[in-house]
């Protein structure tokens, strides 16, 4: 998910740069989407795996 980040930053990075104001806004915004659902992603799956503990 967080390649998916870095794709969409640099197409915002090549549209802000050739002055496509709007497909560069529009792509920060997924960008960030995707960043704070792949965090939430990240953080339930911490908190599940401290919960389950580990067996030996």
């Amino acid at each position: 998910m967080l390649s998916w980040v870095v794709t969409f930053l640099v197409i915002a990075l090549i549209a802000a740069i050739l002055g496509f104001g709007g497909l560069a806004g529009a792509s920060i915004e997924i960008a960030k989407i995707i960043f704070f659902v792949a965090i939430v992603l990240f953080l339930v799956s911490a908190v599940v795996g401290l919960a389950r503990g580990r067996r030996i």
